[in-house]
């Protein structure tokens, strides 16, 4: 993995707390969890159904905006994100950087019963299977921090688990990185992780390059109904958002005027 300054950050960290978390808590541990053997949720069939589809996600925290939202219960936000419409539901599980769990996850699991993303720095088979005991059915790869070869493992255990990797990218050089990897989940961020940037350019210039057999997911800086109409006219239907629900008084209440 490579990345500079906090991006660099992070992922050291995260080396570190795997290590952690794997004595803590092995495999055989994971394997055995109630979640573990339950039936899982198609996350990419979800986000390929027609209309606007929306992954909203539960996040109290980020480091470029610090804490987002004090008033914050997980469950019931995901619960709310449900009865509004959302066509699944993004959780944020790092602790350090963002006040996410993994805690929070299995929360909305027993709560919920949308697809659910686990969105973490995630590297190692080890986080797939930590991810499909909380209950989740698919998780983010950022392809930015990984190796080809890697993205390649991961997705292909992810199948063999049942579960759906959202591969993330920036750039076209990214975008092929997954593509050769196997992905068939793109996630386009339109923030660049070196520098915070935020560019809804950024994924109307991608979309181009990304094949039709492919599903896309737009994804940060979609701060109004009128952003997501940009791509929808660009032939996008999918769209996770985060920051413009959570800063919200109501975050379900704001994703159901993202839907109408």
């Amino acid at each position: 993995m490579t990345g500079p300054t906090m991006l660099q950050e992070i992922l050291d960290h995260k080396v570190r707390e795997l290590e952690e978390r794997r004595r803590a808590r092995p495999l055989r541990a994971l394997a055995t969890a109630p979640l573990f053997a339950a039936p899982r949720h198609d996350l990419a069939a979800a986000l390929a159904a027609p209309g606007r589809r929306i992954v909203a996600e539960v996040k109290r925290a980020s480091p470029s905006r610090g804490r987002i939202r004090e008033d914050f219960d997980a469950p019931a936000i995901a619960a709310a994100y449900e009865a509004a419409g959302a066509a699944a539901i993004s959780v944020l599980t790092d602790e350090r950087f963002f006040e996410g769990s993994l805690d929070y996850l299995e929360a909305i699991r027993r709560r919920v019963a949308l697809p659910l993303l686990r969105k973490d720095f995630l590297f190692e088979p080890y986080h797939l299977y930590e991810a499909r005991a909380a209950g989740a059915d698919g998780f983010l790869l950022i392809a930015a921090v990984l190796r080809v070869e890697v993205i390649r493992e991961l997705v292909a255990l992810g199948r063999e688990m049942e579960m759906t990797a959202l591969v993330e990218v920036h750039t076209r050089e990214q975008l092929a990185r997954a593509l050769d990897a196997g992905a068939r989940l793109i996630g386009i961020n339109n923030r660049d992780l070196d520098t915070f940037v935020t560019r809804l350019e950024t994924g109307l210039e991608l979309l181009a390059e990304v094949p039709p057999e492919c599903t896309v997911v737009i994804e940060s800086g979609l701060k109004t109904p009128a952003d997501l109409a940009r791509f929808e006219a660009a032939g996008v239907r999918a769209f996770l958002i985060g920051e413009a629900f959570m800063a919200a008084p109501d975050p379900g209440a704001r994703l159901a005027e993202f839907l109408r």
